[in-house]
């Protein structure tokens, strides 16, 4: 896993995604400290290492990122850590545009094309 507070490369993602699943890597975003967490097995373990670092699980949404694909592809809302029904989130995927946006946002600034 690895915490990502400045940039990461898009090659980088690419070899992870090779490494792992092929295609895809799987990350957190914490929007309110606006970091992620990048290249685990699971969501889970990428918001638990996240939390004990001094995030909030409430700020905390999984995503995938698909490196190979075109700019509005990259991204995919997708994650059992999504479901929130306290924040009326009751899917797998992100509900609020607010937070979608966020999320894109931060994934735009952190990834390095």
């Amino acid at each position: 896993m690895k915490t990502v507070k400045e940039k990461i490369n898009i090659a980088e993602l690419k070899q992870m995604a090779e490494n792992r699943f092929g295609n895809f890597v799987k990350a957190v975003i914490d929007i309110e400290q606006k970091i992620m967490v990048v290249d685990a097995e699971l969501h889970a373990d990428e918001e638990a290492l996240l939390i004990e670092n001094g995030s909030r699980q409430e700020n905390l949404w999984g995503i995938n990122i698909y490196p190979e694909l075109n700019k509005d592809e990259v991204i995919e809302f997708n994650s059992m850590i999504n479901l929130k029904p306290r924040q009326n989130n009751r899917t797998r995927g992100v509900e609020d545009c607010k937070i979608r946006e966020k999320i894109l946002a931060i994934t735009a600034r952190l990834i390095e094309k």
